[in-house]
């Protein structure tokens, strides 16, 4: 059972980090949808207006709260968010409120020991329902494009898989507000090896997609992301095999942290590369700082079962 510290703390780390996790995939798949589907387009920007109101009301909620190992660990905002967030909303028409990156990046952590009100809390589960909601809504509409993608009665830019990843995503963090909503713990042991698990192929289909976005004569970056899938598809395995036999995750907790911090670097290199120009792709920015924050994300999740490998 969650203290009432404890619960405002995590939800709104989660929904800071979710929130606009959420609100990207709506930019992704927005940026996606022929002239054809405009309507679909419309639909998409809706839930980016949304999701922007929510982590507006997160960051209003969270100043002097949240822990500093969430600030420190640039799951939240990175030195590339905003220009980031400039140069794909050149590049794509969509407006991206970065006033909301701004703000995010000058939040202060919380003191420990420092005791929150009741008042608090009921804001935070109001948040929290608002959040479950919103996330249920976006799910279904991710769901209903993939459907239509598979098949073919839907043309996006998107691969199948994306859209499915970013659906897996927005249930994951259905999950995560379910659980806290009920006082429940987030972080016990067992939900650490499910999330190594999940976020283990996150990581390895992150790989795949930088792969198939960069252009064919980007032979080396090619080649690099290529090396990175198959070795979180081979981790993914190693944590399912030792979920399912109730083995140790120690050795392979520190395999996944080595690879995230080494494919944390590649996405940051790969991002700076989008917005000076020097790497030829098929994609904005934006996406590259996105998975940069969930590897960011990651990276915290496995020092939280107390590795701190570092390269």
């Amino acid at each position: 059972m969650l203290t009432r510290e404890e619960y405002i703390r995590l939800s709104l780390e989660l929904n800071l980090f979710f929130g606009r996790i959420a609100k990207e995939h709506s930019i992704f798949l927005e940026s996606s949808f022929t002239a054809k589907d405009a309507r679909l387009a419309e639909e998409a920007e809706n839930f980016k207006n949304q999701f922007e109101m929510l982590l507006a009301e997160a960051i209003s909620l969270a100043n002097g709260v949240i822990s500093p190992e969430v600030i420190a660990s640039g799951e939240l905002v990175t030195p590339l968010t905003l220009n980031a967030e400039r140069v794909s909303q050149y590049y794509t028409g969509i407006q991206i409120n970065s006033n909301l990156t701004q703000a995010e990046n000058a939040l202060a952590a919380g003191s420990p020991g420092f005791m929150l009100s009741p008042a608090l809390e009921q804001r935070v589960f109001m948040l929290n329902q608002k959040a479950m909601g919103l996330t249920s809504a976006l799910a279904q509409f991710k769901s209903r494009i993939l459907n239509s993608v598979i098949s073919c009665r839907l043309f996006t830019t998107n691969y199948p898989l994306l859209i499915d990843h970013i659906l897996r995503e927005a249930r994951f963090y259905l999950g995560m507000l379910t659980k806290l909503q009920k006082r429940e713990e987030i972080l016990t042991k067992r939900d650490l090896l499910e999330q190594e698990i999940f976020w283990n192929r996150i990581m390895a289909e992150h790989s795949k997609f930088i792969r198939g976005l960069l252009d064919p004569t980007e032979v080396q970056l090619i080649s690099t992301a290529n090396n990175f899938g198959n070795e979180f598809d081979e981790l993914t395995m190693k944590a399912i095999a030792a979920h399912d036999q109730a083995m140790s995750l120690a050795d392979i907790t520190g395999e996944s942290l080595k690879a995230t911090n080494e494919l944390r670097d590649f996405k940051a290199s790969g991002t700076k590369g989008l917005l000076d120009c020097s790497i030829k792709a098929i994609a904005y920015p934006l996406l590259g700082d996105h998975v940069l924050r969930e590897a960011n994300h990651y990276i915290r999740i496995l020092k939280s079962r107390g590795y701190n490998y570092s390269l």
